[in-house]
């Protein structure tokens, strides 16, 4: 049963880009869709939402590869530097 509320957690956003792109598309072909009555701004939509559910599923595979430590350690802020 977790799974299968993991797994509808992650098709809801891909749902979201997915219509993201579509948005995108329609305002590049000069198709207007229902809500929106000019293209920049059906444009910009789809470009937030396609944003929004990709920074969501990369976020949860980076939540999810940290707790079973599979992420490295890149530069971090423990890195000495010398200015001068």
């Amino acid at each position: 049963m977790t799974r299968l509320i993991a797994l509808i957690i992650l098709i809801i956003p891909g749902i979201i880009a997915s219509y993201g792109v579509k948005l995108m598309r329609d305002a590049l072909f000069h198709e207007f869709s229902h809500p929106f009555s000019v293209l920049w701004l059906q444009f910009f939509i789809g470009l937030a939402l396609f944003v929004a559910g990709v920074l969501f599923i990369g976020g949860f595979i980076y939540r999810r590869d940290k707790k079973r430590k599979k992420v490295t350690k890149r530069l971090g802020r423990n890195r000495k530097t010398n200015y001068s």
